[in-house]
């Protein structure tokens, strides 16, 4: 009876060393891939965005955020990769894991509580582009008009804010679009009437085009541009804003900025 308890205890002792050893494997090798991850620093963004972060006709990824993004990955000792991500999943990438950050052209108004955000580096606006042929002078003359909106964008909440509900109510229609090189073929095509998106991108979509587009001067709201973050990943965004500052102080910023706009568009302080 007694070697049998003993036998019993034995195979207790040994299951239990068993799960220990699973536990410790699986901590160290969960270890393993966060020290890992701690390496690289994984950046969301649309690239379908110009001049934010966009591809360009060899495939590669180039844009003002890219290029901002790879300084700030250089100076923090990791390695840049680019994960481009469908907008409107955005959130579900940060939230598993997937990308580290957004950082393209991503607007903090609105969305304040929703990610942990480095000081705003940018100013923008929403706007309207039309074609130029099209007698709309202003936000007026799209009573009874199709407005394209990128899903899930700024322009898109903007529109839908209580400050702006007369003007959404005055359109035929709002729908949204995948991308904004969608909505400028819709435009193009007459199919809508205007699209609404941000104006730098806008200064982008129409360039060497002025003859045919043109972007109403009434502004649908003033925004500004962060980089954000899952909410409890503060250390990081720590670290990319203090990167960031650096790069201002010592005209970083301003060089990346020219190269883009042809002006220093940092409003960090």
């Amino acid at each position: 009876m007694k070697a049998k308890k003993l036998k019993i205890s034995l195979l207790v002792v040994i299951a239990i060393l068993i799960a220990v050893l699973g536990v410790y494997s699986g901590l160290h090798n969960k270890k393993k891939v966060q020290d890992n991850k701690k390496d690289t620093f994984v950046v969301g963004f649309d690239q379908n965005f110009p001049p934010f972060g966009y591809k360009d006709k060899n495939g590669e990824f180039k844009g003002f955020d890219i290029d901002l993004a790879r300084e700030c990955a250089k100076r923090m000792n990791k390695k840049l990769v680019l994960k481009p991500i469908d907008w409107d999943s955005k959130d579900i990438e940060l939230e598993t894991g997937n990308i580290d950050c957004i950082w393209n052209g991503f607007t903090i108004n609105g969305r304040e509580k929703n990610y942990a955000w480095t000081k705003a580096y940018m100013d923008n606006s929403q706007v309207f582009v039309v074609k130029k042929d099209s007698n709309i002078n202003n936000a007026k003359d799209l009573a009874g008009k199709v407005i394209d909106v990128q899903m899930d964008s700024s322009a898109e909440t903007a529109l839908k804010d209580e400050d702006h509900k007369d003007l959404l109510k005055s359109f035929s229609k709002m729908q949204t679009v995948g991308d904004y090189n969608t909505a400028m073929m819709d435009l193009e095509s007459s199919a809508v009437d205007a699209v609404a998106m941000d104006v730098f991108v806008a200064k982008d979509q129409i360039k060497g085009r002025e003859d045919k587009f043109a972007i109403l001067k009434d502004k649908i709201s003033n925004e500004k541009y962060g980089v954000g973050f899952e909410k409890k990943n503060t250390k990081l965004r720590d670290l990319v804003e203090e990167k960031l500052i650096e790069m201002k102080k010592d005209k970083t910023f301003a060089k990346i900025s020219k190269k883009w706009f042809k002006a220093d568009v940092c409003i960090l302080k």
